[in-house]
């Protein structure tokens, strides 16, 4: 996917008349007050200063809140700011977060005429049962029909989901999963569910009757997710909640988590648990009978590969007793690795 800078403009719950048991926007976002032109102007030229390569599409993009569910005023007034930008040169176009249950034809024709390129729904899950418990106010189905409305009439799809609400099962997450595919949405956003104040949610697991994910139990869910997507070309484009003032340690006083599988780099733990994956697939067939493989990867997945204190190292040695020995070479692809055998049990039972 070519690369693409993203501005983000946060509109903190703006639009959104539901209120699903586990979100509070304006934690989530990290922000409280309305959001004014000014702000939106302001917060457009911090990123234009950082993002100065004019070789780089940039986009701007409303996160935070219900964009289409905000009044139509309101929503062409930030839209008009934004298409300035776009008519100066200074950005491509924009993108927007909003409810499947707040997408028709004439949205899609409003939002068209204000060069509002990607779309990206709030999917969460895909079985009604779960959507109800969490108190989302629409069904799948309603899910289906924006992801169709909004690929007829050109947009990019794009669709978040979560792992850990309640009542939702593993196996409800990769069902999930499947069915978004078969939405073909263009990009995926993956969130496991934190418990913040002042939600419902933190009503029900002070009452035992939620009990969220562990950090490792959100890591396999999540990782599993990313191989259907990726399976599928589907380009998974964030994974966890953006850290914040707010959404930070549960030990930070200023942190609104209570509890879940929080962890300042949780897309990182993913990632590495996929590499270990992949180290797997190749120590395997040989780990009867080596016992040091040299594992060649592009410099930037050493960390990914080798994992968070060492970890993957330390638990292919567990297993299979097997040394690695990872070298950085900047001639592999990314997302690849390439192994090979150094010394074998023959070998040492001969010395």
């Amino acid at each position: 996917m070519k690369k693409k800078y993203i501005i983000p403009v946060f509109i903190p719950h703006y639009g959104c008349k539901n209120e699903c048991v586990f979100c509070d926007q304006r934690k989530i976002s990290g922000q409280t007050k309305n959001i004014k032109p000014a702000d939106i102007r302001k917060t457009i030229e911090y990123y234009l200063k950082i993002f100065q390569d004019e070789r780089v599409e940039k986009e701007i993009a409303f996160f935070g809140g219900s964009f289409t569910g905000i009044d139509q005023t309101k929503q062409e007034e930030f839209l008009k700011i934004a298409n300035e930008y776009i008519e100066n040169g200074k950005a491509s176009s924009v993108r927007i977060s909003t409810r499947p249950d707040y997408i028709d034809k004439d949205i899609l024709k409003f939002l068209k005429k204000y060069k509002v390129k990607t779309i990206e729904l709030g999917v969460q899950s895909g079985n009604d049962i779960v959507l109800e418990k969490a108190k989302r106010g629409h069904d799948f189905n309603s899910v289906v029909k924006a992801s169709k409305l909004i690929r007829r009439h050109g947009f990019v799809l794009g669709h978040q989901m979560m792992v850990g609400l309640p009542d939702s099962t593993k196996q409800d997450e990769i069902n999930t999963a499947i069915a978004l595919t078969k939405l073909k949405p263009k990009i995926v956003r993956i969130y496991p569910v934190l418990v913040l104040k002042g939600t419902e949610l933190e009503k029900m697991y002070e009452t035992g009757e939620y009990e969220p994910l562990t950090v490792e139990q959100a890591v396999d869910r999540v990782k599993e997710l990313y191989y259907i997507f990726d399976k599928r070309k589907i380009k998974v484009i964030r994974i966890g909640l953006q850290n914040t003032e707010n959404i930070t340690n549960p030990q930070n006083e200023k942190s609104t988590v209570i509890a879940g599988p929080y962890h300042p780099a949780f897309g990182q733990l993913v990632e590495s648990a996929m590499w270990y994956d992949a180290l797997v697939s190749q120590v395997k067939p040989e780990n009867v009978r080596s016992k040091e493989i040299e594992v060649r990867v592009h410099p930037e997945n050493v960390n990914n590969i080798i994992g968070h204190k060492k970890e993957n190292i330390k638990r292919i040695k567990e297993l299979y007793d097997v040394d690695i020995k990872v070298i950085e070479d900047f001639e592999m692809k990314k997302e690849r690795l390439k192994s090979k055998v150094l010394s074998n049990y023959s070998d040492f039972l001969d010395e």
